[in-house]
């Protein structure tokens, strides 16, 4: 009896301590992330300036049969998530490969300082006459166009009102009084309408005829300004004419344009745009003749090549590297 007792206390035992192990596992691998390895890759240059993204390489680990590859955007950089079995502090080699510049092999450090490739490029030939000269790019301007909130003037409206009154008859609480009470008043009014779309603005009243001293606006509606406006005067007195005039204005959505100039750094050239930008060109003089280049989505130039990548407040950064043949 006791050997049966001994037994089940055994496999017991060994069942609680299997799942301790399958717990344990569980959790370990459950929250082990994947290692990912951050960097960027640019052009090798003496000079900084001249050290541009460059996007389009393909990044890889050497001597290992896991997959683990990534491609670089067009600011440069590239994230390569390590497969698992990589620990920080592990050293591992670098592929960079692209059709235009040489291979690159490079040693980094898992979680170590931040990986900045450079990458030389391929020389290549221009494949053209010996007699046919360079086409020399100059006066880069970017033209666009932003849409902008503007205010028209229509013209001014004017429209006259007598309030019409006998003076020196006592008012004995007829309303209207004057404001002291003692003389008989008159009141009357004006509206005037800009019209659907329109609005008035810088409006005035003013008494322009008859014993104006006697006279005073009881209601200002047209200070404001606004579509409708209209005013109401008190007279006291002998019949007084009073002026309603106010400018009309249109608020109107029009195209501002904008000319700004790239920077340019040996054969490349940048400039950044806001987001509202629209019909955006580059104005360019190739061998001293003017012509526009419409920008689209898909970005083509006859003399350059040319990308653009958005910034996270939206603004867009532009760069174009000349085409063999060219120069600025």
């Amino acid at each position: 009896m006791s050997l049966r007792r001994t037994k089940l206390s055994w496999s017991l035992a060994a069942v609680i301590a299997g799942t301790a192990v399958l717990i344990f596992l569980f959790v370990h691998f459950r929250h082990r992330k994947l290692l990912s390895l951050p960097g960027a890759v640019v052009v090798l240059d003496t000079d900084p300036r001249n050290q541009l993204p460059i996007a389009g390489v393909e990044v890889s680990v050497a001597n290992t049969f896991a997959a683990a590859s990534t491609t670089s955007d067009s600011s440069g950089f590239f994230a390569l998530k390590l497969p698992l079995g990589f620990r920080r502090g592990e050293k591992v080699v670098l592929r960079f490969r692209h059709p235009d510049y040489q291979p690159l092999d490079l040693p980094e450090t898992i979680g170590g300082d931040l990986c900045v490739a450079h990458l030389t490029p391929i020389v290549q030939k221009a494949h053209r006459s010996v007699t046919q000269p360079e086409t020399i790019v100059a006066n880069v301007r970017v033209r666009y166009s932003i849409k902008q909130m503007t205010i028209a003037n229509v013209g001014t409206a004017v429209k006259t009102f007598q309030i019409e009154n006998k003076g020196n008859v006592l008012c004995k609480d007829q309303r209207p009084c004057s404001p002291d009470g003692k003389w008989k008043a008159s009141t009357a009014s004006a509206t005037m309408d800009a019209g659907i779309g329109n609005e008035f603005r810088d409006a005035r009243a003013s008494c322009i005829a008859g014993p104006c001293p006697f006279t005073r606006i009881d209601s200002d509606d047209f200070s404001r300004g606004g579509q409708t406006i209209s005013v109401t005067a008190r007279n006291w007195s002998e019949t007084a004419t009073f002026l309603l005039e106010a400018d009309v204005v249109r608020n109107m959505v029009s195209d501002v344009i904008h000319i700004s100039y790239p920077v340019i750094f040996g054969q490349a050239l940048n400039f950044t745009l806001p987001p509202s930008a629209q019909g955006v060109s580059i104005d360019a003089d190739l061998n001293r003749e003017t012509i526009t280049f419409p920008i689209g989505p898909d970005i083509f130039l006859s003399w350059a090549d040319c990308d653009v990548r958005s910034n996270q407040d939206q603004t867009k950064v532009y760069r174009c590297q000349l085409k063999p043949g060219y120069r600025f």
